[in-house]
């Protein structure tokens, strides 16, 4: 089999491992469609097409890329139009919300100029970037002075609105591949003090039902390599605060021994389906 990774980081750790597992039987190669101007479908030629493609990356050329390869009929894990739901905080809040999932609150302002200019807003709030990304605006603004402060900094960002919500100040990191789950603790970026490294979670130390809650995300989304950010809002009651395509799962072990499997059941499904 052959299995293609679409990244701009194919060192990263658990893409690293997963190749390594993978690599004595199977070919594995990568792609960066940042890294070159030829239009998407152009990257790959149709006869070097791979039997599966593990989309990392979230860019728009990505998202065009792994689309390119559905419409010739190739498996690609997560889905372009799952990957790209994940990536808008407003999309991803009603689609949960809709299917009866704990999800925070969330209302959405065109620009953060605009929601400064609100009166009467609840404090303290969390605001977010609308579109999920690297080094995006995550904060907890605790009054009116501290919310322009943040809006002549990031003035055009479109955010969405979250009310904070009273918790232990640490997110339980839970991330599924293919179903089986992996848990661990890590301060929330909300909060004042350095996050620190993630700290182990036992499954067997998560309230009753998260576990369920956990694998339901993955069925309301369409994701088979996800992640979900869930706090303890007191007595074991979850509340989501977002849902992640393809994490970096890191030091999780047997995450890359369950993207290994997951990549070759989706390239023997791809093969039968195939004309």
């Amino acid at each position: 089999m052959k299995v293609c990774l679409i990244t701009r980081e194919p060192d990263h750790p658990l893409l690293a491992e997963t190749t390594a597992l993978l690599t004595p039987r199977h070919e594995v190669e990568s792609v960066d469609p940042d890294a070159r101007s030829d239009a998407p479908q152009e990257l790959v030629a149709p006869g070097a097409l791979a039997d599966v493609y593990l989309l990392k990356a979230r860019t728009p050329r990505a998202l065009a890329l792994a689309r390119s390869f559905e419409e010739r009929g190739v498996p690609v894990l997560n889905s372009a139009a799952a990957t790209g739901l994940c990536q808008d905080r407003t999309a991803m809040a009603e689609l949960a919300q809709r299917a009866g999932l704990p999800f925070a609150g969330t209302r959405t302002a065109a620009t953060l100029t605009r929601l400064a200019a609100k009166p009467k807003l609840a404090y303290p709030l969390v605001v977010k970037s609308r579109h999920s990304r690297r080094h995006d605006l995550v904060a907890r603004v605790e009054d009116a002075v501290q919310l322009r402060a943040l809006s002549t900094a990031w003035p055009d960002e479109p955010v969405v609105m979250q009310e904070f919500t009273a918790n232990s100040g640490w997110d339980h990191k839970l991330w599924v591949i293919a179903g089986e789950v992996f848990a661990a603790l890590r301060r929330s970026e909300l909060a004042d003090a350095d996050r620190g490294p993630a700290l182990p979670l036992p499954l067997g130390d998560l309230p009753d039902g998260w576990l369920d809650l956990v694998r339901r995300v993955g069925s309301v989304f369409a994701l088979d390599v996800y992640g979900v950010d869930v706090i303890d809002t007191g007595n074991g009651a979850p509340l989501i605060v977002d849902v992640n395509a393809f994490p970096g799962i890191r030091g999780q072990a047997g995450a890359p021994e369950a993207l290994a499997a997951l990549a070759l059941r989706a390239a023997e499904r791809g093969a039968v389906a195939a004309p």
